[in-house]
């Protein structure tokens, strides 16, 4: 059994992204909360796996039209720097199929060509 924490690589940078300037803040928090579960689970000796999962750059509705008009964002999809959310399911099936003695505590999923 797991618990998979959908995070971002921005829990653990801070990019330069005006329009998301809230976003790395909050994904920060997903990063402690995961490591704050996962500590409280491991001193009551439960079995539950905790697992933060933090892709790059996801072809998603949180890619407005707008930011689709940054220059980055534009190099990203140019370069084939961006994942596709079947990568990500890919990556929760990798930490939940794991042996019952083996954590993923966390998983960074990026492109080859990552452009961030």
């Amino acid at each position: 059994m797991g618990i998979i924490h959908i995070n971002s690589i921005l829990g653990h940078q801070v990019s330069n992204f005006p329009s998301l300037n809230v976003y790395p803040a909050t994904k920060y928090a997903v990063t402690a909360l995961a490591e704050t579960l996962r500590l409280e689970l491991n001193s009551a000796k439960s079995k539950i796996k905790i697992t933060s999962l933090s892709p790059g750059l996801v072809d998603t509705e949180i890619i407005t039209d707008d930011a689709r008009k940054l220059e980055i964002i534009q190099k990203a999809f140019s370069e084939k720097a961006v994942l596709d959310p079947r990568d990500i399911a890919d990556g929760v099936v990798y930490a939940l199929s794991t042996p019952p003695h083996v954590q993923i505590q966390e998983l960074t999923i990026r492109t080859v060509l990552d452009v961030f």
